[in-house]
């Protein structure tokens, strides 16, 4: 009922910005609607199969996502044809329906996940695996020549006969399980092995290393490859689940003032980052370069008020990168005030039902991956929502399930799986999966006398 109320929202908004365009491609507009409420009904006939259990509400909220973007994205889509057709040139080739093919691909991904991990554990026995593995991901774009994996100023693709693919994407996934897996393993570590220092215990580097240097390597490949936003999407989630895990307010601070420093070092060492700092604090000063695209989002911001001008009565084409970076300034200029707030309620239940889903579910690992999880996708959108309303300088995120992009929406459908099967597992009280193994250096040793008496020692 709640996935037909989510189509049900997307068509109306459909049909409404198709009216607004004065009825233009209306054929294409009804035939994309029934294959994207075949494709939500698949999903959900693949969550009814695999994980009946789950939550109900994760679903029409990607649903609804999802399906707005969509819609954003063909409206998009004929403000450019417009354009190009006054100018006397060839209309562009659609975005929308590419956007369409990825969501077809994001929902198998979605069921496959769910076919595949038939306990949210399992990726636990592959958590090193998992971080060597996203470490991999993030270095190819930095190893490639520029010419097959850099875009508009950054090394975070791959690209080969037209096909582009964002590695980094699925490198998150990745090393949130690795990360998860780790502290896991190690979290009592943290709290009773190593020095104390300022009121609180600072690990064995022995203990603290894996973690130290899959973060660390993690962070620095992407601030070569220019990719600041997911750096700083990384680092705060990888915080967030050491928090987590601890329960202790020092490691916060820890990384607060870590972050403090490498911002400092960033902005001298970089010209780039100078830049954006530059346009944070005054995009009027440099509209006619950097500052034009904060500027327009601004615009079209104070344009649509509260109410919105309504879809496909706006300009929000005037904005650069409107389908990507800046689809927010979309939503509020033709939304209003009160469109971008339900789009910021909706993720914040998905956020807050991916919390609930951890905190409910019996095994540490379970509650570490689906609080980084969730906090993964609300740390985001706070990050692009800052970044558009000036709060905090741009870092090129995207909006999730929104913005056009097929690498994102793949790896966002990963996620939202994960969630759906770890909310499962707790609505089930599925056994727990053993635990990791613990680290050579933590385990009992054995001591054989001569007598034959075995004594074990911790």
């Amino acid at each position: 009922m709640l996935c037909a109320a989510a189509v049900a929202l997307v068509v109306i908004a459909a049909l409404g910005m198709s009216a607004a365009a004065g009825g233009e491609g209306g054929g294409s507009m009804r035939w994309a609607l029934i294959v994207f409420a075949g494709l939500v009904l698949l999903a959900h006939l693949a969550v009814r199969q695999l994980a009946p259990r789950a939550d109900p509400v994760l679903l029409p909220c990607v649903t609804v996502l999802n399906g707005l973007g969509l819609v954003l994205i063909d409206r998009l889509d004929r403000a450019e044809a417009a354009t190009a057709v006054a100018l006397g040139k060839p209309a562009p080739a659609p975005d929308a329906a590419h956007q369409l093919i990825w969501t077809a691909g994001g929902i198998a991904l979605f069921a496959l996940v769910l076919l595949v991990v038939r306990h949210h554990a399992q990726p636990a026995r592959y958590a090193y695996t998992c971080g060597l593995a996203g470490l991999v991901l993030l270095l190819i774009p930095a190893v490639l020549p520029s010419r097959f994996s850099e875009v508009n100023g950054g090394k975070s693709w791959i690209m080969f006969s037209g096909f582009s693919i964002q590695p980094g994407e699925f490198a998150k996934v990745l090393l949130l399980v690795f990360v998860a897996g780790f502290l896991v393993t190690n979290r009592d570590l943290f709290g009773a092995a190593g020095k104390h220092f300022l009121g609180m215990t600072v690990p064995r580097l022995r203990d603290l290393g894996p973690l130290l240097l899959v973060t660390f390597v993690s962070v620095l490949v992407l601030v070569y490859e220019k990719n600041l936003g997911f750096s700083l999407l990384v680092f705060g989630t990888v915080l967030a689940m050491l928090y987590i895990a601890t329960r202790r307010s020092s490691w916060l601070l820890i990384g607060i003032g870590m972050f403090a420093l490498g911002a400092v070092i960033a902005y001298n060492l970089f010209g780039h980052v100078r830049v954006r700092v530059r346009v944070w604090q005054d995009p009027m000063d440099t509209y006619y370069t950097n500052g034009y695209q904060i500027a327009q989002a601004l615009f079209g911001l104070g344009t649509g008020g509260l109410s919105g001008t309504g879809l496909g009565a706006g300009r929000p084409q005037e904005v650069p990168f409107a389908k990507t970076d800046f689809i927010i300034s979309t939503i509020g200029e033709e939304l209003g005030l009160i469109g971008l707030t339900a789009v910021i309620l909706l993720f914040t239940i998905l956020t807050l039902r991916g919390f609930t889903a951890a905190l409910a579910t019996r095994d540490s690992f379970g509650k570490l991956l689906g609080g980084g999880l969730a906090f993964s996708l609300g740390w985001q959108l706070f990050v692009v929502v800052g970044g558009v309303t000036k709060l905090i300088p741009l870092t090129g995120l995207t909006t999730p399930f929104m913005s056009y992009g097929g690498s994102s929406l793949l790896a966002n459908y990963v996620i939202v799986a994960l969630l759906m099967r770890i909310s499962h597992d707790a609505r089930t009280g599925a056994t727990p999966a053993p635990p990791p193994v613990a680290p050579i250096a933590e385990a009992m040793t054995e001591h054989i006398r001569q007598s034959g008496v075995v004594r074990r020692d911790q």
